[in-house]
């Protein structure tokens, strides 16, 4: 599912940040371009949520380490 139109990110898009170790809202804004010109700036707005799906993410096993 799509979370910003203006830069095409996706819900899967969080999620391999947070398996990335993106997980702090400054480091989502950052990696996403969050702030650059051209977005709308609902997604700074959500960010909170974002950081929510990125850890999320984090915490829960990879799909490889299940598979071992």
């Amino acid at each position: 599912m799509y979370l910003c139109l203006c830069k095409g990110i996706t819900d899967s898009d969080i999620r391999e940040a947070g398996q990335a170790g993106i997980v702090m809202p400054c480091q989502l804004k950052a990696k996403f371009g969050l702030k650059d010109p051209g977005c709308c700036g609902r997604c700074s707005k959500n960010i909170h949520e974002f950081a929510e799906i990125a850890m999320s993410a984090q915490q829960a096993p990879s799909l490889n380490s299940l598979r071992r």
